[in-house]
């Protein structure tokens, strides 16, 4: 009897002891394996294999379960990601193994979104896979093209594409249905990503930030100011030529694929202030000149010198002479000449800026009778004895006046 016990009591035992060993199938993430545990229960099980969970990962059934052979276990770590609806941008977590199933579980909660890569200089990640059943479109410069490996990560794939990325650059993953909503991608590029079977996509944008500066022209006024001390029949003289101003205005504008998404003004002022064009009249009276008989007779009582050949007075001789100026006339000529100029044609008036034998006032007047106004006297000459004519008549008119006030 006690030998028919001690077998009984090792059946038992062996009948527990196979009870307590159980087969399971452990999923981490996507990742299977086929395991042996003694564990009463999922949480057991999951310390023998060292899992620790978080507060926000999700197993499947519950860590207080208890474990049958042949149960499967699914665990899902808990990753913190980046959501976009186009506009804001707001940090939540996700656990699921790809980001096409993030994508499918965020767009449940309503509305369509993206997911936002983290940058570092010119690099991209995401703290998920990109999609663990299907090829991966990626959407960049204007162009689509379907990656069959996705396997790797964000930055893997825009490497083995040669996309370069400047550190201002947006990277998100996004649905490809989405893609036919989006301005840079051609219709046609998008239908075929959907037709290869992709269902996420990598979208880069390009994104730049620059200073504009664009600088805009301030007119200048006029202003007209009257001098008592110029005489009122004399043509206005410009005192202060006028020059424009210069506004300079600086924006930041920021571009995400060439279209402006951003400006801000920071800074708009005038660099350069407008001169005013200064242009002046006389006020004064002429007096009224005495008959010029006074003048004529003292000329006559003052010949002049005689002319030296090929001399600068020569040529004014000859071309007084010309108008029939001689005699007396020519003596006038000669006397105001001498006082105005001493007849040198690079003589300057510091204080008036008269110029030339008959300083002309400015110099540049005389241009009329010849461009070389500045050093030929034959063209200051000229031009002198038309503005006597014109002004007085005739040489003994001007010297006339020229005796009465001090000029002509």
């Amino acid at each position: 009897m006690a030998g028919l016990a001690a077998a009984a009591l090792v059946t038992s035992g062996s009948v527990a002891f196979a009870e307590a060993r159980k087969t399971v199938t452990l999923d981490v993430d996507g990742t299977t394996s086929t395991l042996t545990t003694y564990s009463g229960d999922v949480q057991g099980m999951l310390e023998s294999q060292g899992i620790r969970l978080g507060a926000r990962d999700v197993v499947a059934p519950g860590t207080d379960t208890r474990l049958s052979d042949g149960d499967q276990v699914v665990v899902r770590y808990a990753r913190q990601v980046t959501m976009t609806d186009g506009e804001d941008q707001r940090d939540v977590w996700v656990a699921v193994t790809d980001a096409a199933e993030a994508l499918s579980t965020l767009a449940e909660r309503g509305g369509d979104v993206a997911l936002v890569a983290s940058r570092s200089g010119d690099r991209a990640s995401l703290p998920l896979r990109l999609d663990d059943d299907g090829p991966v479109a990626v959407v960049a410069d204007g162009s689509t093209r379907v990656v069959e490996d996705h396997s790797r990560s964000v930055d893997e794939v825009l490497d083995e594409l040669e996309i370069e990325l400047d550190k201002d650059d947006r990277v998100s993953i996004a649905p490809v249905a989405s893609l036919r909503q989006d301005k840079v991608v051609a219709a046609k590029d998008a239908k075929r990503a959907g037709e290869a079977g992709a269902d996420v996509a990598i979208q880069v944008q390009r994104v730049e930030t620059k200073k504009v500066t664009t600088k805009t022209d301030l007119d200048f006024s006029t202003r007209t100011v009257k001098d008592s001390d110029r005489y009122e029949d004399l043509d206005d003289v410009v005192r202060t030529e006028g020059r424009k101003g210069v506004r300079t205005r600086v924006v930041l504008v920021r571009t995400i694929d060439g279209e402006v998404v951003h400006r801000k003004e920071l800074s708009d002022k005038v660099t350069r202030k407008p001169v005013d064009r200064v242009v002046v009249t006389g006020t004064k009276e002429r007096p009224v000149v005495e008959a010029e008989t006074e003048a004529t007779t003292r000329v006559a009582a003052e010949p002049s010198t005689p002319v030296p050949s090929g001399s600068v007075k020569e040529i004014g001789q000859q071309l007084a002479a010309a108008r029939g100026w001689t005699g007396s006339e020519w003596t006038c000529l000669d006397l105001l000449w001498q006082r105005e100029s001493g007849w040198n044609p690079s003589a300057a008036n510091p204080s008036s800026g008269a110029y030339g034998i008959p300083q002309a006032l400015p110099g540049s007047k005389m241009g009329s009778a010849g461009s070389d106004w500045a050093t030929n006297p034959a063209t200051q000459i000229t031009w002198g004895l038309g503005y006597i004519a014109d002004r007085y008549g005739t040489p003994c008119g001007a010297w006339g006046h020229s005796e009465s006030v001090g000029w002509y």
